[in-house]
């Protein structure tokens, strides 16, 4: 057990749970549970959405592709990256002005309730518990990696402040765990990055030279192909980062917590910004790491996913000195803390899904507006998905392929949410029959192709029938395609076509959409 880490790991959880206890005595209705009141700025909400984002994955993963392969861990950043341009785009401001608080609130404004918000809401339950498992065995082996705390433990704990702070404080903790979260991982990361330079005279073509002259690949080493030789499956994991994060529910949700559409506009530049330079910063990790790092140390990383701790500990003046363990003992708290801020965003958006689309728009929709504003179902639901999702973490175990899960979670959001609200708000013709035979052909096609791929199938990688590890150059398209199919060969009604101008006009002006409420 190592005191200093869990020191750092303890501080990062008390200052979370001191911000989501100020925001429980503020979160009283549905509209501050799920949405914040409506009343967190531009400016916050670019840090929240860049903190969604800047998670351990991308922290992580990111900077462990990249002292692996090289630049192909570069493409799936830009990839990332280049979502939040489809989102300021197709959707920020236009599913601010059109939703109250999920995706699906989105999807029915014109087409019938109970089945759209049926199908959406299933959608998200399997995207967000499949990222959920992910986000947790993350944590679990981070954790035990650093700590010498057992898994199962590891994983409750986390578990317990993810239901904490989703429970008790609703988004409005969650937005400012995220705002902190983002913070401090800027800083530590500039912190690194000030390290990593100065050992080459801040010049990055020496660090990308020494990078490329200590990996075995060499001058290859800085051209993709690093971490797949088949191109198309490179490009297949690029779409899936940038039309898989566009459509993931827990992004799409942050939209709703603002004022007004302009903030919402503004809240996408902000959030470009920070990950903008967040994603630098993880490209000179990784390759600092290959160029630092002593040779042989690719196994001591777990697959790339201790990178970014140990450069941290070799900065610091290398394992067993004071400056080395204080540094990754903050580099791993930070590393845990975006983890949980980042299941606490999951949970929230599962708890929209359980309760608001579920619960009283498909099982319940006669329920009284005293009950719809009661926040008692909204943290029941919070509660149960999240101790779903930590059993399931702990039966998986830490063996669980944590790639495949957030690979499964980001092709789904791609191929069953993407198309349905693209033509939900862009295609007058669309219907309620092409938005449910979209959503769940884009959620079979897309598990069916990953099933079959190089990652699940039992009989090996080679002898897998489909060849991509990400199915979305073939799902995508099956999305959009069955969500027309459904559309041309169902009825039209006259409803359909009125509600999509009332839709239209009211996601380009902001007429009869939500106001804030300030506390």
């Amino acid at each position: 057990m190592n005191g200093t880490r869990l020191f750092f790991f303890a501080a990062v959880l008390a200052v979370t749970i001191g911000i989501t206890i100020w925001a429980s005595r503020r979160t009283n209705t549905q509209a501050d549970f799920f949405a914040a009141g409506r009343s967190v700025t531009g400016r916050q909400n670019g840090l929240a959405i860049a903190g969604d984002l800047m998670s351990a994955a991308t922290f992580l993963g990111f900077t462990g592709l990249i002292y692996l392969a090289g630049f192909d861990g570069w493409v799936l950043a830009t990839a990332a990256l280049f979502s939040f341009l489809l989102i300021l785009m197709l959707f920020a401001e236009r599913m601010r002005n059109a939703g109250q608080y999920t995706m699906a609130d989105v999807l029915s404004f014109r087409l019938s309730k109970r089945p759209v918000r049926a199908a959406a809401a299933s959608t998200t339950l399997v995207v967000v518990v499949f990222y959920l498992i992910a986000q947790l065995v993350g944590a679990g082996v981070l954790i035990r990696a650093l700590t010498g705390l057992d898994f199962v433990p590891a994983v409750i704990l986390t578990g317990v402040a993810m239901l904490a702070y989703v429970v008790l404080g609703g988004m409005l903790a969650t937005t400012w765990v995220q705002i902190v979260k983002a913070a401090l991982l800027l800083a530590v990361g500039a912190a690194m990055c000030v390290a990593i330079l100065w050992q080459f005279h801040f010049n990055v073509f020496e660090l990308f030279d020494t990078a490329a002259s200590r990996h075995p690949l060499g001058e290859k080493y800085l051209g993709p192909g690093g971490s797949n030789p088949n191109p198309l499956n490179t490009l297949s994991a690029a779409v899936a980062y940038a039309v898989g994060t566009a459509a993931l529910p827990h992004i799409l949700i942050r939209f709703f917590t603002v004022p007004d559409s302009h903030a919402a506009r503004r809240s996408v530049g902000w959030a470009v910004g920070i990950i903008g330079v967040f994603f630098v910063m993880t490209s000179i990790i990784g390759y600092g790491a290959r160029a630092l790092l002593p040779d042989g140390s690719e196994e001591a990383t777990a697959g790339g996913n201790l990178t970014a701790p140990l450069l941290a500990q070799h900065l610091g003046g290398g394992e067993g000195t004071f400056g080395g363990d204080v540094f990754i003992s903050l580099v791993s708290a930070v590393a845990f803390a975006t983890i949980l801020a980042v299941v606490a965003g999951l949970l929230l958006s599962a708890s929209g899904a359980m309760s608001h689309d579920l619960w009283f728009n498909v099982i319940r929709p006669d329920a009284s507006a005293e009950d719809r504003e009661g926040t008692g179902v909204a943290r029941l639901a919070a509660l149960g998905v999240g101790v779903v999702a930590i059993i399931l973490t702990i039966m998986l175990g830490d063996t669980v392929n944590v790639a495949l899960l957030v690979g499964l979670a980001l092709s789904i959001a791609a191929s069953a949410n993407f198309p349905a609200l693209v033509l939900c708000l862009g295609w007058r013709r669309f219907n309620t029959t092409g938005a449910v035979v979209g959503i769940v052909g884009g959620l079979v096609t897309s598990v069916a192709l990953i099933v079959l791929g190089p990652q699940v199938w039992p009989a090996g990688p080679d002898a897998a029938p489909f060849p991509l590890t990400f199915p979305v150059l073939v799902s995508i398209p099956a999305g959009f395609v069955l969500c027309w199919l459904g559309t041309v060969l169902s009825r039209r009604s006259p409803e359909d076509q009125n509600t999509y101008m009332e839709l239209l006009v009211r996601s380009e002006t902001g007429l009869g959409a939500e106001e804030p409420t300030f506390h």
